[in-house]
């Protein structure tokens, strides 16, 4: 199943794809597409969905982040060796693991909004992991049985604040937009294995990312099972597992995001995004302050 959320932010609702890839509206069955939808008896439940007698969705309605309410967003860096040799950085011999605010999180079209002075954006597509049930001291030999899908990830990222300041790395990895998920949640019945997936990333229709999950440094089971040694894994957790070579960091001079540049994500079998780069604009932050969605005033 490909599942989705559709709707304005922060008002959206549960969908699914039918056979023709068009949005089918699940929010009779289901409240959201969140940690309660995820269990492996909830998921079974939509499997035995007609889904061709669901209401359609109107083409063009706005897709929202493909799982709502995340508890955590754990991120996974440098786990692709290709992409440590192009960063000058040692393969790690344990994953290299951060969070980003799930405050980050947007929809897959969404803009990606430029903070003020910031100077060094850069993209990252990566395989994103979503955890169907708990996980806690598993063997890497169960890690794939606690996971409910996956999904395509951006993980934005302003080099400047997260290498050139003191401290973690979260301050340059979690402004507003700085982590679209989506177009939708690809069960892991749908992927038989997550270590065999390409993955790309445009900017402004040049190709610049190229890669495969099979030169991850850790596999998915893992990432999962290593993780579950040091926190309690949840339903609705989201692991971004890290990116291959081509990002803007690591070109010859480097090249980073200014306002008006377009990137086009894709993977396989997980679908595309697509975001512009806008500039902050106080009204954002005021739109924030307010309770509305700054993207859309």
């Amino acid at each position: 199943m490909r599942l989705v959320r559709f709707g304005s932010p922060g008002q959206e609702l549960p969908g699914i794809l039918d056979s023709k890839g068009e949005v089918r509206d699940l929010s009779g069955i289901v409240d959201d597409i969140d940690a309660s939808a995820l269990s492996p008896d909830v998921l079974q439940k939509l499997r035995g969905v007609d889904i061709e007698k669901l209401p359609s969705v109107a083409p063009g309605t706005r897709l929202g982040p493909c799982v709502g309410s995340v508890p955590n967003l754990i991120c996974i860096g440098l786990n692709y060796s290709d992409h440590a040799a192009e960063t000058n950085t040692p393969i790690p011999s344990q994953p290299v693991v951060f969070n980003k605010h799930t405050g980050s999180i947007s929809g897959p079209n969404d803009p990606v909004i430029l903070p003020t002075g910031a100077e060094k954006l850069d993209w990252e597509v990566e395989l994103a992991i979503v955890i169907g049930t708990p996980a806690w001291q598993i063997p890497e030999s169960q890690a794939l049985d606690h996971i409910a899908g996956y999904c395509l990830a951006n993980d934005v990222s302003e080099r400047a604040y997260q290498l050139e300041y003191e401290g973690q790395w979260a301050k340059g990895k979690s402004g507003f937009s700085f982590a679209p998920l989506g177009p939708w949640l690809v069960t892991r019945d749908e992927i038989a294995d997550p270590q065999t997936l390409d993955l790309w990333l445009d900017v402004n229709g040049k190709r610049l990312q190229t890669g495969n999950t099979r030169t991850m440094i850790f596999s998915v089971a893992h990432i999962v099972a290593y993780l579950s040694r040091f926190m309690p894994l949840m339903p609705g957790d989201v692991i971004i597992t890290g990116t291959p070579p081509g990002v803007g960091l690591g070109q010859k001079p480097p090249v980073f995001l200014k306002a008006g540049d377009t990137m086009r994500v894709g993977g396989q079998g997980l679908g595309e995004q697509t975001q512009a780069v806008v500039p902050y604009v106080a009204e954002m932050g005021a739109a924030w302050v307010a309770g509305r969605h700054p993207n859309v005033d």
